[in-house]
């Protein structure tokens, strides 16, 4: 089960949505949960999750600034050899080429100008504070690179448009896209002999809310198992399978105040994979 928000694309006609103070949707394992395919809550098929652990990998841009404007240049100095085969034209090579040549020297400029004020910022303490005074006395004016034609904002998304259409090249192959820096590395998976969920309570409207999430290894799980002893005596019971992060305990309040406490653990299809969260607990009043 999960909080619900009205702007978050639900169905009114959800048969495992509930609005309320707060609103949630039904997930499967828990009492009520309608196995209906048209439900935002419906389970993703064996194939989906297949896919979903096949190709697990990064996104094909690079953030940081150097790696990107790398990568802008390996394009531009490999396109040629794929552009027939990709349907790539002329005026889409020269565009490319004009981003990754202006973005470069934008770059150029920004390494200039950071060098320029260490300098000056030195300059300014010595003026400042005394000491030992550079040969050349106080920093000239920077050289900056030979400037090359200026280009619109929004280089990334051109970046992004073409590069997709290059993917949605019936010719297209993860050969060409590694030769033309375009393919996003593979992700490593989880290291289940350590990894474990982390959990954290908080109260919400007198029920439990169970913080949770993907620990960012989403694309190698399916779901977290989520436990609770209630302190009746009954120990670990099943809570929920919970393929959402956060989770709204709904269950009614003890007789009396009471701790409940929650452990959880991931899983991949019907297996528990990695190590159970620590265990957390709270008090929950009458």
């Amino acid at each position: 089960m999960r909080i619900a928000h009205f702007d978050e694309g639900l169905h009114f006609d959800d048969p495992n949505l509930y609005w309320g103070d707060p609103s949630y949707l039904l997930e499967p394992g828990d009492p009520g949960y309608v196995a209906d395919p048209t439900s935002a809550s419906f389970p993703p098929t064996n194939n989906q999750r297949e896919r979903k652990r096949k190709m697990p990998k990064s996104d094909l841009i690079k953030k940081p600034d150097a790696l990107f404007s790398q990568q802008l240049n390996t394009y531009k100095n490999n396109i040629g050899t794929f552009a027939a085969t990709l349907g790539v034209t002329a005026g889409q090579m020269t565009a490319q080429a004009a981003d990754a040549d202006y973005y470069a020297y934008v770059l150029a400029c920004v390494d200039v100008c950071n060098n320029c004020s260490q300098q000056w910022t030195a300059w300014k303490e010595t003026l400042r504070g005394g000491g030992t005074v550079p040969v050349g006395g106080a920093p000239g004016e920077p050289p900056l690179p030979a400037a090359v034609p200026a280009v619109a904002p929004g280089i990334e998304a051109r970046f992004r448009a073409l590069v997709k259409l290059n993917k949605a090249h019936p010719n297209w192959s993860t050969a060409i896209s590694e030769a033309l820096g375009t393919e996003g590395e593979v992700q490593s998976g989880p290291d289940f002999t350590t990894f474990k969920p982390d959990l954290k309570l908080e109260l919400s409207g007198g029920n439990v809310f169970v913080r949770w999430g993907w620990q960012n290894k989403k694309a190698f799980l399916d779901a977290l198992e989520i436990q609770v002893d209630r302190g009746t005596g009954a120990g670990w019971q099943l809570l929920t399978i919970d393929t959402t992060p956060n989770y709204l305990d709904t269950a009614p309040p003890p007789a009396s105040a009471a701790k409940w406490t929650y452990r959880a653990i991931f899983r991949v299809g019907d297996q528990r994979v990695g190590q159970w969260s620590d265990e957390v607990n709270i008090t929950v009043a009458a």
